[in-house]
């Protein structure tokens, strides 16, 4: 499977989403409905600035463990927070619940 595929497989299954080519566009692969609420928040980092994910949990450790099953590597720990790398090489982190809009948009995984 190829980066990209990884890549895909990865975000589809991490955040429920279906992963489907853009027709026309192959090199896109389209993840609709993944992110029904989006909140975009700019944070002060000792850090290369970038773009990341943050996923919001009620269960840091489970969430977490959840990913690394899917393919993402656990890099670090900040707080109660932890950093992983997905697949592709993106850095998302996984947060302790603190939105207004969790108990509206969690998802519960089986």
């Amino acid at each position: 499977m190829s980066s990209a595929g990884a890549a895909s497989a990865f975000w589809s299954a991490a955040l429920g989403a279906p992963a489907r080519p853009v027709p026309g566009e192959e090199q896109y692969t389209s993840l609709a409905g993944a992110f029904p609420d989006m909140v975009v928040a700019i944070q002060a980092v000792d850090d290369a600035p970038r773009y990341h994910l943050d996923i919001e949990t009620d269960d840091v450790e489970a969430e977490t463990a959840r990913l690394v099953a899917l393919g993402a590597v656990e890099l670090r720990q900040w707080l109660e927070c932890r950093i992983l790398q997905a697949p592709g090489g993106h850095l998302l982190c996984v947060i302790p619940q603190h939105s207004e809009s969790f108990d509206r948009l969690a998802h519960t995984w089986e």
